[in-house]
């Protein structure tokens, strides 16, 4: 399969004689690092029932069904596939007042971990009753999480600021009717199911960190010495030289078993018809809008993606707080969440479309017709992408550009090697001493090494892609002190 070059950053996949090519974001440096299996995959899901475009961006690597770091567009079908398995996995970022030189110390670092632990558990399958400081949540305000998302009871409930659904991509989600009355009424019917039969330990798991590539990162803003980017900045609440804290997870055990459940009843179905699969992928089953099937994928996809809102929400009142304990005193905003795996009704293409963005991060810029009447309408609104913590991460913000694809750009690096490659070739103690030699402390005795910034593509070379391409642009550099993730093996 060979990509047809079209600029320094961008190229076209060919999809056949009877569909438009698949879009392809990525210096020549980033292209090699697509595989066969990850170009097949983007092959795949363009020649799949009822989609219009994929985009692939610069950090795609082999998925489920669909590569992550793409874009599926499709006006007559919902794809579970190119939203995987971890519904509404997103983004957020939290600024505090605090200078840079507050968190120098390691002694100080090494407390904030320590205050951030005793509220934040970590890990498969962990939950509030593993840590002493969380927040108790009880079946009823679990429901409502899932039904209502970041409504202003639910927040007033769980003592978050009613004024962070303000600075959401999406503060919640709605039915396939658009109404909540479905949302209750298909969590009713889980319930009564498989699905949930321990739904009071599950709910348990708002406000968590999951395995994986989850975490919690101290950061030290870094604003690009532009006037434009300056500018841009304030707007978006970023203080230069001052601390931040970034935050990556999704909808948990909930979103994961609603997905689950979802790919195994569409498999049934085509089974059941005897429905070809695209590429003989069951993982890109799909369902025509208006069907049943499709009106419980997208319930489902919206009870998962509401608790992941609330979920990141929690974690970062939780943060604020643990930084309020060892530093009286401390204030923080909101500055942004946003989701990399998710389906929207968007207009492309002056039609209604549903984009699913597996990997991919939502990228409207200024004056977008979506901004109108939110703090981003003459700005565009804030991308976060995690890098890795010693190459940094990165705020950006949409260029006009973006509009070629879908509006979308990555969700992060990307991954170079996978998981059990990085574990077996990596050294462990290569691993932990650049933490050390970089002044990065982390709560884990011996660094995951599947996770460790050696297991992902060059950051640097993946926004210049994104530059290069006309998608956007860089406003500010996060510098990492400390992380937060899962030190056991389990992968999420």
């Amino acid at each position: 399969m060979e990509m047809i070059e079209t600029g320094e950053a961008t190229a076209i996949l060919p999809a056949g004689n009877h569909h438009s090519p698949v879009k392809v974001f990525g210096t020549e440096a980033i292209r090699a690092t697509f595989d066969e299996l990850c170009l097949q995959q983007a092959i795949n899901s363009r020649t799949a029932p009822g989609v219009t475009q994929v985009v692939l961006n610069p950090d795609a690597h082999c998925g489920y069904g669909a590569p992550i770091g793409c874009v599926l567009a499709s006006p007559t079908h919902v794809y579970p596939g190119p939203v995987g398995y971890d519904i509404k996995c997103s983004m957020s970022l939290l600024q505090t007042d605090l200078p840079a030189d507050a968190v120098s110390t390691r002694e100080i670092r090494r407390e904030l971990i320590h205050a951030i632990c005793r509220r934040i558990p970590t890990g498969m399958g962990k939950g509030a009753r593993d840590v002493p400081k969380s927040r108790k949540v009880d079946e009823k305000l679990g429901a409502a999480a899932m039904c209502e998302g970041a409504s202003s009871d639910v927040l007033a409930k769980l003592g978050i600021p009613t004024s962070w659904a303000e600075r959401c991509e999406d503060a919640f989600h709605r039915g396939h009717d658009d109404s909540v009355d479905s949302l209750r009424q298909r969590l009713y019917e889980l319930r009564q199911g498989r699905v949930f039969n321990k739904f009071r330990e599950r709910v348990q798991q708002l406000g968590s960190y999951g395995g994986g590539n989850h975490f919690g990162e101290c950061e030290v803003v870094d604003v690009v010495d532009q006037p434009e980017a300056r500018a841009t900045a304030e707007v978006f609440g970023l203080r230069d030289g001052h601390v931040a804290f970034l935050s990556h997870c999704g909808s948990r055990g909930i979103g994961h078993r609603l997905a689950t459940g979802q790919f195994r009843a569409l498999e049934a179905k085509f089974d059941q018809w005897g429905i070809p699969y695209p590429g003989n992928d069951k993982q890109l089953v799909h369902a025509p809008l208006g069907t049943p099937e499709a009106d419980a994928y997208l319930d489902d996809m919206a009870l998962g993606a509401n608790f992941a809102t609330v979920n990141h929400l929690l974690i970062n009142q939780l943060v604020l707080e643990a930084f309020q304990e060892v530093i009286p005193g401390t204030q923080g905003t909101l500055v942004y969440f946003i989701s990399h795996n998710i389906a929207r009704q968007e207009i492309v293409d002056n039609r209604p479309t549903w984009v699913h963005r597996k990997g991919a991060t939502r990228a409207f810029p200024a004056g977008h017709h979506a901004l109108r009447q939110t703090p981003f309408a003459d700005t565009g609104h804030p991308i976060l992408l995690p890098g890795n913590p010693q190459a940094g991460s990165s705020v950006m913000v949409a260029s006009e550009g973006a509009r070629e694809s879908c509006y979308s750009v990555n969700h992060g690096a990307g991954r170079m090697l996978g998981r059990r490659r990085a574990i077996k070739e990596l050294d462990q103690k290569t691993v932990d001493d650049s933490f050390t030699d970089a002044d990065i402390l982390t709560n884990c005795r011996r660094y995951p090494k599947d996770e460790a910034p050696a297991a992902y593509k060059d950051f640097d070379e993946v926004l210049r892609s994104v530059e290069k391409a006309g998608l956007a642009t860089e406003v500010a550099r996060l510098r990492a002190r400390f992380v937060i993730k899962d030190a056991s093996d389990a992968d999420d």
